[in-house]
């Protein structure tokens, strides 16, 4: 599913010969063919893919927030958009350098529309180099975008913000790398206030879908097929950047005694009526793993009562078809 690109333009922050951060602007957006609409979906499809975002909302009124400021100004056609990304990447240097971080790279700014919703993402790229052969089998090397390493991001839903503001998740960013919060001087460069952990959401709905499954007395073909449709939705809002809603979610789940949408509101904690999907849910919705005490162990929860089986009352699992390659290291012990 294509993009609708609206604005692309790039800028570099370097550092120069005095050892200074300094930003190298360009003077106008790119013109918009084939090769920048698949350049900007690539970017969209690589944040979408990356896992434990954060989300959260502005955390001051416009008159404070220079970037907020700065973006509404955009958006009511009061400052050109080039103008936008070059003063928003100035904030942006200044952010770095009150927070003590040295980033240089490319500043992407993408404004465009996926699924009748407009976006703005901002990210910071750096190269890497790629050697190709041609057909009289020379060698020659270019500098390509390292979409793959992707850390520093945000992404405004321009449309939630527009029309649903006060439900405060309309920014989201990637966070964590090498031990530390990417998001420091994101937040601050954006004045963006974290509110939901969507890491923590996911585990909850995972936790949640099988005490439902386990309410509803299903059997195990049952319980497997409910997951596949927990797995299959969770592909699909992954694939597309969007959100789980619950009330999405409660219609692809049995309802015998009750819908899982009544079923999250009765819990302790309910879930958020709308949260970003983890990529790593995914794993446990179609796997049992753990390791411990030097055992590893990982196995697809389809196998459980047939080659698997688990005997609560003596702690143990028994496996039938055990895999040749580990057969072998077994019998050779």
């Amino acid at each position: 599913m294509s993009a609708l690109i609206h604005n692309f333009v790039v800028h570099q922050l370097r550092i120069n010969q005095q050892q200074e951060l300094v930003l190298v602007p360009r003077t106008s957006c790119f013109e918009i063919n084939p090769a920048i609409e698949d350049l900007a979906q690539q970017i969209n499809h690589a944040f979408n893919l990356k896992p434990a975002k954060g989300v959260g909302c502005f955390a001051a009124e416009k008159s404070d927030n220079n970037f907020a400021l700065l973006l509404d100004n955009m958006l009511q056609g009061e400052l050109g958009f080039v103008d936008f990304s070059v003063q928003a990447s100035e904030q942006l240097k200044k952010s770095l350098l009150d927070t003590a971080s040295v980033e240089t790279g490319f500043v992407i700014f993408s404004h465009y529309q996926f699924l009748a919703t407009d976006y703005l993402l901002i990210t910071i790229l750096n190269t890497k180099q790629h050697v190709e052969i041609n057909s009289q089998l020379e060698l020659t090397s270019s500098d390509h975008l390292d979409l793959a390493k992707m850390q520093l991001a945000v992404r405004i839903d321009l449309t939630q913000l527009a029309t649903m503001a006060q439900q405060q998740r309309y920014i989201s960013f990637i966070k964590g790398r090498m031990g530390r919060k990417v998001s420091d001087f994101f937040m601050h460069f954006i004045g963006c206030q974290e509110l939901v952990d969507v890491k923590q959401q996911n585990k909850q709905l995972l936790h949640t879908v099988d005490a439902f499954l386990a309410a509803e007395q299903l059997d195990p073909q049952e319980k497997h097929q409910a997951r596949q449709s927990v797995a299959d939705y969770y592909k699909e809002k992954l694939e597309q950047g969007d959100d789980i809603q619950i009330t999405e979610l409660a219609s692809k789940l049995p309802q015998h005694h009750s819908t899982f949408e009544q079923f999250n509101q009765s819990a302790e904690q309910p879930l958020e009526a709308h949260f970003q999907a983890d990529r790593s849910a995914l794993k446990n919705l179609a796997k049992f793993s753990g390791q411990g005490g030097g055992v590893s162990l990982s196995f697809e929860r389809h196998l459980l009562g047939d080659r698997i089986s688990y005997d609560a009352g003596s702690d143990t699992l028994m496996i039938r078809g055990i895999p040749p390659n580990l057969k072998d290291q077994l019998s050779k012990a």
